[in-house]
């Protein structure tokens, strides 16, 4: 009976937080959409604006950006391809291994992470205040 009663609390845990992440998720959302962006993109605007990718360079390899992001490998590659027509981002070949792409900030991207920081920043605080 005791065990039934713990098992039943880690699962109403669980699926309270995943019903936090749905709500915060949907929340990013519809602030960030205001200035063209998704919950995602920020994030890989996020990772890339740490300038600091492996060696210290200011570009990260696509499989770093993975490595800090919750998108498959296809969704990272649409959603770069995406900021980059947006004029986000730029993509290079990657100078230690040419089959490598590296992904960097341009100066648009920059100056949109900076406008779209504060407000993620707040939602974040809002949404995960105890």
């Amino acid at each position: 009976m005791a065990a039934k009663k713990a098992e039943q609390a880690l699962v109403t845990r669980w699926r309270g937080i995943l019903a936090l992440h749905a709500r915060t998720q949907c929340e990013l959302d519809r602030v960030l959409h205001r200035h063209g962006l998704c919950a995602s993109d920020f994030e890989v605007l996020d990772v890339l604006a740490e300038r600091r990718g492996r060696g210290g360079s200011c570009a990260f390899r696509v499989q770093e950006i993975s490595e800090r992001v919750h998108l498959s490998q296809s969704a990272l590659s649409r959603l770069v391809a995406r900021l980059e027509r947006d004029g986000l981002v730029e993509r290079g070949l990657c100078a230690e291994d040419r089959r490598g792409v590296r992904v960097s900030l341009t100066a648009k991207g920059r100056a949109l992470y900076g406008e779209v920081l504060p407000v993620q920043r707040a939602v974040l605080t809002r949404m995960l205040a105890d």
